[in-house]
This record gives C-alpha cells, structure tokens and sequence, in this order.
C-alpha cells in the first residue's frame, strides 16, 4: 500500500500498519462522486478492504454508478470517534475501476474471491458472497491515503 506523505498533520497520521487495520476493520465509508453538473454527491456503503484497494459493492441503478460511470474519480472516507481526542479516520482518493460483470449475478471470477469472502464475511457473517443481481463490484486503488488519528495528540 503506498500512503502519501502527509505535509500537514504527520504527528497525528497513522502508520501503514495503523491504517490497514483501521480500515480492515471498519464496515461503513463515505463515498464522493461528480455529478454531471459538477455537484458533489456523498453517499454512505459498506465496504471490503484487502490490503490495497477498496472494494465497493455498489447498485448499478444508483446515482453513485451513474456518477462513476460517467467521470471514475472519486473520494472516500472512513472515519470514527466521537469526541474531538477520539476521532479517527482516512480519505482514500483516485480513479475507479468496475470489476465483474454488471449487475453481478455470481459468474466465476479469480479476481473477486477475496474481496467477496471479505465482504461477506464482514457485512453477513456468511462464507459467501449473495448475489441479488442488483450490485456490482467497485475497486478503488488509492492514488493518495490521508490518515489522521486524534488519539495521538495526548502524547504532544
């Protein structure tokens, strides 16, 4: 995974090792697109992690895909805490690619066996991935990481 070195806040971003648990470990990110017009638009999915790319099981007819298919740039964030000393968090930012067949319907595909036993294990507690031929897969591998955890800050 390559992280990008953070000019602001180096004190408080996680390492490597801080990051791919965090986001291993967390369920839910924040995902920006474009739209046509050029408003943002943020919305909210569970996601896998496979130690270099996150993979976003998106529905085709939403306006994320919609976004995404037209301009494949994209920002995402997990973050968590609830006070200002606990708060945690990346953005992971770059350019989408789609993977699978769309809508995904289960088709044998080498490339998705891990992030669908991450997913599915994850998000259903289930050994497989269950297809509703409604979603498909999203992969972001992040050109640019931006971490910051807060919890570091009792150590200045």
């Amino acid at each position: 995974m390559t992280v990008t070195q953070q000019r602001r806040g180096r004190k408080i971003m996680m390492t490597p090792g801080e990051l791919d648990d965090f986001l291993t470990t967390q369920r839910t990110c924040r995902v920006a697109t474009v739209s046509a017009g050029g408003a943002p638009h943020v919305s909210t999915l569970w996601y896998a992690w496979d130690g270099a790319s996150m993979w976003l099981y998106s529905v085709v007819r939403s306006k994320r895909w919609t976004d995404l298919r037209r301009d494949p740039r994209v920002a995402i964030v997990v973050d968590t805490g609830e006070e200002y000393d606990e708060l945690r968090g990346a953005e992971l930012s770059g350019t989408v690619e789609f993977v699978g067949e769309i809508p995904r319907t289960g088709e044998l595909r080498a490339e998705l066996d891990v992030p669908e036993t991450l997913f599915a294990r994850k998000n259903f507690g289930l050994e497989e991935m269950p297809h509703d031929g409604r979603h498909a897969w999203i992969r972001l591998t992040p050109e640019k990481i931006v971490s910051w955890d807060f919890r570091k800050l009792a150590g200045q």
